[in-house]
């Protein structure tokens, strides 16, 4: 054998190998989009699960971070950005933000960390065998809607109107309205509900509150979320008692809060995208649904209201703000 047909053999054997390495040397890649600013902590939750079950970023890991910054009109463009970037898994969370990632690809997996009625919306065909590229997991946010009027009524004996402030752009925040409206009946409380779309809906929507509600019922979502101070401030002037689903928004002034618990549901995200990135197809994961709940007052804000909070409700509390 010549010389040169030995070097060009030896070269074309070696090649597989050389491509396999660079291949395998590609790192899979999440695309992590938040519908709202940076939450460090669900972050740190969600990146120390990773850790423990071998993912590490940076190493054999690599994460793109994007914020929409309560701008639903970025959804699609992250969505097509991530689709561009070929990530190998999309985590998300919320109803409309998931639909935006699901109309940007076919293929690219997707997971949500929580969505109200994944079924009633049309992410997924059933929780058992959710089909197609969406899974994640439900916070059940219609669900638990009773177990919050129960710990206001409680500071509150005398509540017979209740104003209910929700989204009108975001499809649990809807839900839950109909569902706290359904519940307002069997208990008897006359009810007045108030649509937001945008930050600059919220001050009129107090001004219709004012003066004709005991207390305030605040359907969660990310434009709440991002408006909490807010909320709470104008709360407090006009003397109303909040009720809110995540412990976030009485961190920020609200009265209390009962929901899932979103460091739990963070971690269990984890879980689902390492089942992807090992290769099982997310129409093959169940959604799963939340096991953790908490309870969360914050007396200053009770204390503000003139409101005493009852011994057995700081007893069944998760956690008191003083």
């Amino acid at each position: 054998m010549r010389r040169r047909e030995f070097i060009t053999l030896l070269c074309s054997a070696a090649w597989p190998a050389v491509a396999l390495g660079q291949q395998q040397s590609k790192l899979p890649i999440i695309g992590f989009l938040g519908p709202t600013t940076p939450a460090p902590g669900w972050i740190a939750a969600f990146l120390e699960r990773l850790r423990e079950l071998g993912w590490t970023e940076g190493s054999n890991l690599a994460i793109e971070y994007r914020w929409a910054e309560n701008r639903p009109e970025r959804f699609a463009e992250f969505a097509a950005e991530f689709v561009r970037l070929k990530v190998d898994v999309i985590v998300t969370g919320g109803t409309p933000v998931v639909l935006a990632m699901r109309q940007a690809t076919t293929a690219i997996p997707i997971v949500f960390s929580s969505a109200g009625d994944p079924v009633g919306t049309g992410l997924v065909a059933s929780l058992a065998r959710p089909g197609g590229i969406v899974t994640g997991l439900s916070f059940m946010t219609s669900d638990v809607a009773g177990k919050r009027l129960e710990p206001l009524r409680e500071v509150s004996p005398g509540l017979g109107r209740l104003a209910v402030m929700a989204n009108a752009a975001f499809p649990d925040a809807m839900l839950e309205m109909g569902e706290v409206r359904a519940l307002t009946k069997t208990l008897g409380l006359e009810v007045f509900s108030h649509e937001i779309r945008r930050p600059d809906d919220i001050p009129p929507a107090f001004d219709a509150i004012k003066n004709r509600a005991d207390a305030l019922y605040v359907c969660g979502d990310p434009l709440v979320l991002g408006n909490r101070v807010r909320i709470n401030t104008m709360a407090l002037a006009a003397r109303l008692p909040t009720v809110h689903s995540l412990r976030e928004q009485v961190e920020a002034g609200g009265l209390m809060s009962y929901g899932t618990n979103f460091l739990d549901l963070f971690r269990r995200t984890a879980d689902l995208v390492n089942k992807i990135l090992r290769g099982t197809k997310p129409a093959d994961i169940p959604v799963e649904q939340p096991t953790k709940f908490d309870l969360v007052i914050n007396l200053l804000t009770a204390r503000a209201l003139g409101l005493v909070v009852p011994p057995t409700l700081l007893s069944r509390a998760d956690e008191v703000i003083e």
